[in-house]
């Protein structure tokens, strides 16, 4: 169980990386300024890969950098840049990674925030592919109207620690409750920083919602989060909700292989094998509504895709959550509803099934998939509608509490 502590404190492995990256270019983040981009371009920031190093590369301004490197500063000031977030919500960690800058690392940084509305946001010239170059009079002019140095900050101005040459994470703790849009890295007074991840959980106007429309109630991208789980050995249960389709086996949840599966597998007249136990992950939904249509996708999962799943919600309040996040989700078999029984899954597919609640009358605040015996899962849809029992979430609580069944302590 983890609590945010105070603004800009420095952390180690923290439990916010499971989140979303806001801010990554495969989400929607956008570089929108960079007040340099002289040996390798701000856009290289948001990349959703991780930092990488050739060592015999260089390009006409220098060595070839996978991050944004300005030049060594010889005027007043500092370098800085602002990223308008894929994913607007709120801020929970921030990783500002520096791995293979080393002798050329910004040695300070501080990163602020601001919630800018989309029709307030000034026309800012398009960027395209740019390096050897510094912002123009135009693009500070037109970044001048964000007013970005008014911004609030969510880190104070900080040294950065080098780490390793491959891994040079510097991460930090964020306590706010507020939805940003838009953040702005300052880097004092220049240098290189590979990666910038804004990790969060997403926010959605659910009053300007369509109530006739379905909608995945358990995305992360709306706020969803996984608040208790079994087992996490290759896959956190956070990336079974995260955006778009899963790209590979590492994006998705994946157990290990559990110790006490039979020596010899049988199955029943059905098909089902005969296995004791599964593992399962427990989510709470971005808001309390009707479940009416699961989809479970075992895509790039060809050799270690469960053998079948269930569903189950439940309702509860927050205090209630509290209190089985400290219980390590041992809740009564009662106050589980059933929303999708024992079903067979196909290995690397997208599968869709109708809900045990067509009647729109079951409302759940959180949901169980428990997979049997193990393996991997890339996406969890649970589409439906939301409710207006929204009294039993309220959103001044932080968003990053999970339980860890004792025995299965995930090894990320």
């Amino acid at each position: 169980m983890v609590d945010s502590p105070r603004e800009g404190k420095l952390a180690r492995s923290p439990d916010f990386v499971q989140l979303i990256d806001m801010a990554s270019e495969s989400v929607g983040g956008k570089v929108l300024f960079a007040t340099d981009d002289f040996f390798a371009p701000a856009e290289n920031l948001i990349k959703s890969d991780s930092p990488r190093y050739e060592e015999h590369k260089y390009t006409e301004f220098g060595r070839w950098m996978d991050g944004w490197e300005t030049r060594r500063r010889r005027i007043p000031g500092h370098d800085w840049c602002i990223v308008k977030l894929g994913i607007q919500g709120m801020i929970r960690g921030l990783d500002v990674d520096i791995s293979y800058f080393a002798g050329d690392y910004a040695p300070r940084i501080s990163i602020q925030a601001a919630n800018v509305e989309e029709d307030k946001e000034p026309a800012i010239p398009q960027r395209g592919v740019r390096m050897g170059v510094a912002a123009t009079a135009e693009e500070f002019e037109a970044v001048a109207k964000l007013q970005s140095n008014d911004w609030d900050y969510l880190v104070p101005r900080t040294e950065l620690r080098p780490g390793m040459p491959a891994s040079g994470h510097n991460y930090f703790l964020v306590n706010s409750q507020q939805k940003w849009t838009h953040v702005r890295l300052n880097i004092f007074p220049d240098g290189g920083i590979a990666r910038l991840r804004v990790y969060g959980v997403g926010y959605k106007d659910w009053a300007s919602a369509d109530p006739k429309e379905p909608v995945d109630l358990v995305a992360m991208a709306s706020g969803g989060a996984c608040v208790g789980f079994s087992n996490a050995h290759f896959g956190h249960p956070n990336r079974m909700i995260g955006v778009g389709q899963p790209r590979s086996a590492a994006d998705g949840w994946v157990t290990a292989r559990r110790p006490d599966r039979p020596p010899v597998l049988q199955c029943d007249e059905t098909g089902a094998l005969f296995v004791l136990g599964g593992e399962w992950a427990v989510f709470r939904l971005s808001h309390p509504g009707v479940v009416t249509q699961v989809e479970i996708d075992t895509t790039h999962f060809k050799g270690s895709s469960p053998a079948s799943c269930r569903l189950d919600g439940c309702i509860l309040t927050a205090q209630e959550e509290e209190d089985m996040v400290r219980r390590q989700w041992e809740l009564p078999g009662q106050r589980w509803k059933a929303l999708l029984p024992a079903t067979k899954l196909a290995p690397s597919a997208a599968q869709v099934f109708d809900s045990l609640t067509p009647e729109l009358q079951d409302v759940v605040t959180h949901a169980r998939l428990t997979i049997c015996p193990d393996g991997g899962v890339g996406r969890l849809r649970l589409r439906g509608f939301p409710s207006s029992i929204c009294l039993l979430r309220p959103r001044d609580k932080p968003m990053m509490r999970f339980s860890v069944k004792a025995g299965f302590r995930s090894s990320l």
